[in-house]
């Protein structure tokens, strides 16, 4: 992405008089309302600021599930009203995250309450004194105070991490070269995924490129098939302009259909479309029309229509049954059987304006089913990527986290938890890097094998970048 971003205006609704900047946020425990299962819900989660600014996040600390529907937000007016959608229920364990800004805004010093259908019985309410910087977690979740945290909206909140943990030098050589002739792609090349001989390419302009080796070590446009110039995407139907992310592939290959997410439609900018696109690549035509779309918006917190999904991933069926993972619309381990024909593994997209990662499993049919909400420990996302041959997933940032990466790995939870945080090599400048893929285990030697970059920037006109990593 590569939009310039307006300053956004913050909201001053009900602005107490100015605190020390030292103030701390105070939490409310209003005593409860109604018994169980109603004092079961609690508010989890506050964000005043930023691209997800005016959101409240409610949490599940009980053993049954709660039907919300009818319940009320307010902020310190008792005007102020947002009513919880019918048919939304939480089960044991589950946050849900609402986007209140159409009702209210939160100011700097205010309040989160949450009542009753009535409108008059409180359940929970929580007060601040100043902006969260850039969120207000309750640790533990749904039991104790409120405390300045990383955004998690819709999943755990990152508790007593600050985030992520210490990052650590790159774990591979410290040499970045280009991968690229010079001038090949121009600005805007995306996410990307090895598979086996062949590496693809997203680009924002609703464009996929098929790369082959290029005798040294990096890549070029295939010139076969159609592919010289990219292939424009369409969704389904024909029409429309994906604004194309990320890309991925199952562990069928290419020859499975290539994965794509994007943000938005091109045509209509303006407006979120978060989906994942499958296209059928086996043709010679210019033009590639998609053979399905998984439209994950309205189950997804509201985002900038240039902050959405970014990144996208498949993970097998089998690392996350052999992890004990569990599936977070069910509380228990994760079942693939329950879902029926999909493609034997779930996907994992990443959101830029949130940072949050998020597990779909996407069934041949059109359905899909979230399996999993987690923090990233870093503001954006902008490249997800499974690495079979250490079973674990990678988190990129681009030049706004200095190039971080963070690696993941089911824990004892049942939950993708970061393992490390891993700085840029030493030799490669901060660059716009939205895009990072690692070589199949078949081209490790002497103890390392490949990875790229994919700077959207293009800067000095190259798009790819090449470094090592140990196997």
């Amino acid at each position: 992405m590569t939009e310039s971003r307006a300053p956004r205006r913050r909201r001053t609704l009900a602005l107490w008089p100015a605190v020390a900047a030292t103030a701390l946020a105070v939490a409310l425990s209003g005593a409860p309302a109604q018994a169980a299962p109603a004092d079961d819900i609690r508010i989890n989660e506050v964000v005043t600021t930023g691209d997800v600014d005016d959101s409240i996040e409610l949490y599940n600390k009980g053993a049954a599930a709660v039907d919300v529907s009818g319940w009320i937000l307010k902020d310190d007016s008792n005007s102020s009203k947002y009513k919880i959608a019918s048919g939304t229920t939480l089960a044991p364990g589950a946050f849900r995250s609402f986007d209140v800004h159409s009702s209210f805004g939160l100011g700097s010093s205010d309040k989160a309450r949450l009542y009753l259908p009535d409108g008059s019985t409180l359940v929970d309410s929580f007060i601040w004194s100043k902006h969260s910087d850039p969120s207000w977690s309750r640790c533990p979740d749904g039991t104790g105070a409120f405390e300045a945290g990383a955004p998690t909206l819709g999943a755990a909140n990152s508790c007593g991490t600050g985030g992520g943990t210490t990052p650590v030098a790159w774990p591979g050589g410290s040499s970045v070269a280009n991968a690229d002739a010079s001038n090949v792609f121009g600005q805007d090349l995306s996410g990307l995924q090895q598979d086996g001989a062949v590496m693809w390419g997203a680009q924002n302009s609703g464009k996929l490129w098929r790369l082959v080796p290029n005798g040294s070590g990096g890549w070029t446009p295939d010139t076969t098939g159609g592919w010289s110039s990219g292939k424009t995407l369409r969704f389904p139907g024909g029409s429309g302009a994906p604004d194309s992310e990320g890309v991925t592939v199952t562990g069928s290959g290419a020859a499975a259909g290539v994965y794509v997410a994007s943000e938005r439609n091109g045509d209509a900018s303006g407006t979120s479309r978060l989906s994942v696109l499958r296209y059928d690549v086996s043709g010679s035509a210019g033009t590639l029309t998609a053979t399905r779309e998984w439209n994950l918006t309205s189950d997804l917190p509201a985002v900038g229509p240039n902050l959405g999904l970014e990144a996208v991933t498949w993970v097998p069926d089998g690392y996350l049954t052999g992890a004990g993972f569990k599936d977070s619309s069910t509380g228990a381990g994760y079942d693939p059987a329950r879902y029926g024909a999909h493609t034997g593994g779930v996907f994992f997209v990443g959101v830029e304006g949130t940072g949050m990662i998020y597990g779909y499993v996407l069934a041949d049919s059109g359905a899909y089913t979230r399996v999993a909400a987690l923090g990233s420990g870093m503001p954006a996302v902008m490249e997800l990527q499974w690495e079979p041959q250490a079973s674990r997933l990678w988190a990129v940032c681009d030049d706004t986290c200095s190039g971080r990466h963070h690696t993941l790995r089911v824990d004892a939870s049942g939950a993708f938890a970061t393992t490390a945080v891993h700085n840029r090599p030493t030799g490669m400048s901060n660059l716009n890097n939205e895009g990072f893929a690692i070589a199949p285990a078949g081209e490790c030697v002497a103890g390392t094998k490949p990875v790229y970059w994919s700077d959207d920037s293009n800067t000095s006109g190259h798009a790819l970048r090449k470094g090592t990593i140990t196997c």
